[in-house]
């Protein structure tokens, strides 16, 4: 409906589903850690890989394979508390991912969970990532789910409950953890920083290059930008700092990269 000056439209069904997921994340006691990232040698490989194969590789893949390894030595990183208070923990790192895609002309990010990351490689990760990039059906909402958010709001957000409730179904319909991305959309460094409904969430933020200390000298480096974000009602802050460092310790060494080279 247009009037004179003013545009008025209905919200769709997929911005629906984002406020509800904002609204109740909003009530989760999370934690927010801002740390930079030096992506100097992982960058570095991904530009040597694509000059031997023509195929540039996923920086999210290469993300996603890092933290998938990186929480298996750290598991409860990822646990949930169900309504009875117990503590759920998971084997299986399933990852919740927002690929960039073009649905009814705009581009946009939906998500899609990668199962069990810990125990696949990357190039297996990055396949799947540009397989769901370019599936056109991959992120539409099904019959159900459409039906569902033409509920009323109240009865909507009660899904995001799951993760509090029941842990193992949030697991099969959503994953474990997630990845998220506001440097798909823009340049430059910076942080994003955002509610969660996970345990656990990556918030992948822009690339910057400024000065870096190696070898105790002064030289350019290329640093990411990461909020990782805890539910501190399941993860203390000391046990977040040492995943943290070993995650950091993974994207640095540009952990899997080599290997899929060599392979």
């Amino acid at each position: 409906m247009t009037e004179h000056g003013v545009t008025v439209e209905t919200s769709s069904l997929q911005r629906r589903g984002t406020v509800d997921y904002m609204r109740m994340a909003g009530r989760r006691s999370t934690v927010h850690g801002l740390v930079e990232v030096d992506v100097t040698e992982a960058k570095r490989r991904i530009r040597d890989r694509e000059s031997n194969t023509g195929e540039r590789l996923s920086f999210t893949a290469f993300l996603v394979c890092c933290l998938a390894r990186a929480i298996e030595a750290h598991p409860h990183v990822q646990a949930y508390r169900d309504w009875r208070g117990r503590t759920v923990q998971f084997d299986d790192v399933d990852v919740n991912v927002l690929v960039e895609r073009q649905i009814d002309g705009e581009q946009i990010g939906v998500p899609h969970v990668i199962r069990a990351a810990n125990r696949r490689s990357l190039q297996s990760i990055h396949d799947e990532i540009r397989a769901a990039q370019t599936d056109p059906d991959d992120g539409r909402q099904t019959g159900m789910a459409a039906l569902g958010l033409r509920l009323p709001g109240p009865i909507r957000r009660q899904l995001w409950r799951l993760p509090q409730l029941f842990p193992r179904r949030w697991k099969r319909i959503a994953g474990t953890v997630a990845v998220t991305s506001v440097g798909m959309f823009g340049t430059g460094g910076g942080w994003g920083v955002s509610p969660t409904n996970y345990t656990l969430q990556l918030t992948v933020g822009g690339i910057e290059r400024k000065p870096g200390i190696v070898d105790d000298e002064i030289v350019p480096r290329e640093f990411l930008s990461l909020t990782v974000t805890f539910d501190h009602d399941v993860v203390d802050g000391a046990p977040a700092a040492r995943f943290v460092q070993r995650l950091a310790e993974r994207i640095e060494a540009a952990d899997g990269i080599e290997t899929e080279l060599e392979s």
